[in-house]
């Protein structure tokens, strides 16, 4: 298939396509302006599949820092916020330097949680944040230093490496869904009643019926309709908090640096560059699967373009209160599933983003959310992500004895401070915020026995590459 002139892809300066009939029919599907009739629907199915995925980050990290209801709104609609400028820059691009120009969507990634959890476990209250903040800039320079040599670094994030971190994601995570359950605040008196699991137990059921009996659009936004009807049934109960909507502005950009001036804590900072490598790891897999569904291939310069993209959204968005930014591979799901590849509509979704991120009143529907509702949607929503990294282990080549080994070693490592909270109490204070995390833990010992086994004495090595699927 014979790809179009490359003026016709070179972002918000290029010249419109002429609306002949041969020149329409020339124009590559990633290309394609759509009427808004399909555009609009293409882009809303977008925002259902991300949405949760988008306002998660901010919900966990906004509670674990004892953040009121009007400062979880904030940080909210910076996620918003910074989410669809992320989106609008991957799609359209600034000429050669920033965007791939693929229908890829950027937000707030749920990897970078767990050891922002345990950056703010080592940090007194009304610090957490800015020491979170501070790790996630440095991180977002990491991104920019490492993106443009990143395609010789992959060799040593092999599936093997990448699917047990994004495995102990989700199993780290898994914690903060049953906390929610039973109702999301210890101190309070029906923490863990029978209400409370009831209630998230109903919201399981309903995706789960969902996903059973669904049809297309209905199923692909299980998790959105389970969280609706769960609210719905809470209501009669009195459990739906309606402060958040009563509190917030209808109107409003976020204040930079309202949550304070970032520190910068070395450990901190060595904790999310590791992940900022694993979630650098996850976009280019997300670019290389998007260039083969929409026929045209990511190579070396779109994959720099894209990390770079990555890397401003890091840098810039604690500013406003944003949190490590990469690819939503959900929204990859979209377009295989549909088959719908311009990257107009998912710059629509942006768009769409950003205006969520403007009024955060809109945001501010999330707060009506009941805990236990939550946590029955995220038991699904992390269970998720654990399975999406023993899909990737199952490429890992797991026939191999030193593969297993390395498998088992990593996971032990990272399940350690899950199952042993207090195991690191006497190291230092920046191994406690570096092993305390699961994540960071298991993926210094996966790339550790990744080059003791695959590298070193080696010619090379012998893990299977990165994959796009």
């Amino acid at each position: 298939m014979a790809l179009p002139a490359q003026g016709s892809v070179e972002g918000p300066c290029s010249t419109p396509p002429v609306h002949t009939e041969d020149a329409v029919t020339s124009v590559h599907p990633v290309d394609e302006r759509l009427h808004p009739s399909r555009l609009v629907p293409a882009a809303l199915q977008h925002i259902a599949a991300m949405y949760a995925g988008v306002v998660t980050p901010p919900l966990i990290i906004g509670q674990a820092c004892g953040l009121d209801i009007a400062a979880r709104t904030r940080l909210i609609a910076a996620s918003l916020l910074i989410a669809g400028v992320a989106t609008i820059l991957q799609t359209i691009g600034v000429r050669q330097l920033v965007g791939n120009r693929l229908p890829f969507v950027n937000a707030a990634s749920s990897a970078g949680i767990a050891p922002i959890l345990a950056i703010a476990e080592t940090n007194a209250k009304g610090h957490q944040l800015p020491a979170i903040y501070g790790a996630v800039m440095v991180a977002g320079v990491f991104c920019l230093a490492v993106g443009p040599f990143f395609g010789r670094l992959l060799k040593y994030f092999p599936p093997l490496v990448t699917g047990v971190v994004i495995t102990l994601i989700g199993v780290t995570l898994m914690p903060v869904p049953v906390g929610w359950a039973q109702g999301g605040d210890k101190t309070a008196a029906g923490f863990g009643s029978m209400k409370n699991l009831a209630l998230a137990a109903f919201t399981l059921v309903v995706i789960l019926l969902i996903q059973r009996f669904g049809k297309g659009f209905v199923k692909q936004v299980a998790l959105l309709f389970g969280l609706l009807i769960g609210t719905l049934a809470a209501l009669p109960f009195g459990m739906a908090d309606f402060r958040g909507i009563a509190s917030a502005p209808i109107a409003a950009l976020p204040t930079p640096f309202a949550f304070g001036a970032p520190v910068f804590q070395p450990a901190a900072i060595l904790s999310l560059c590791i992940v900022m490598l694993v979630l650098m790891t996850e976009s280019s897999a997300g670019m290389l699967a998007l260039g083969e569904i929409c026929d045209r291939r990511a190579d070396a310069r779109t994959i720099t373009r894209g990390l770079r993209t990555d890397g401003i959204a890091t840098l810039l968005g604690p500013v406003f209160g944003g949190f490590p930014t990469s690819a939503f591979a959900q929204n990859v799901g979209v377009v295989s599933l549909t088959r719908v590849r311009s990257r107009y509509v998912v710059a629509v979704a942006g768009s769409v983003l950003l205006v969520l991120g403007a009024f955060p009143v809109l945001g501010a529907v999330v707060s009506l959310v009941p805990m236990p509702v939550l946590g029955g949607a995220g038991i699904v929503l992390f269970g998720s992500i654990a399975v999406s990294g023993i899909r990737t282990l199952s490429e890992a080549g797991l026939d191999d004895s030193s593969n297993i080994i390395l498998v088992a070693v990593a996971l032990g490592a990272g399940i350690i401070p899950l199952a042993a909270p207090t195991f690191y109490t006497q190291f230092p204070a920046w191994a406690q915020t570096v092993l305390g995390s699961g994540i960071s833990a298991g993926a210094i010992v996966a790339v550790l026995l990744n080059l003791f086994f695959h590298h070193l004495g080696t010619r090379s090595g012998t893990a299977p590459a990165l994959k796009s699927s």
